[in-house]
């Protein structure tokens, strides 16, 4: 079984990964299936967070299957 996501919008990864990194929804909502370690660690202490907010905003950090994000 193949699930389809859209490809979700780099203004709003950048938004939701400010306001809810903590809790990796930005992962989970770009596909990625360990989205849940952010969640039980708090973003890692805000590291992984952090470090995810940097990547989305330098256009380092792509949709799981590899696609970039929209503009």
């Amino acid at each position: 079984m193949t699930e389809h996501r859209e490809v979700q919008s780099k203004t709003t990864m950048i938004l939701i990964a400010l306001f809810l990194g903590g809790l990796g929804i930005h992962r989970y909502m770009m596909g990625y299936s360990n989205w849940w370690l952010m969640l039980i660690t708090l973003g890692g202490c805000g590291i992984w967070s952090l470090i995810d907010l940097i990547q989305i905003i330098m256009g380092n950090m792509k949709m799981a299957d590899g696609r970039d994000l929209a503009a």
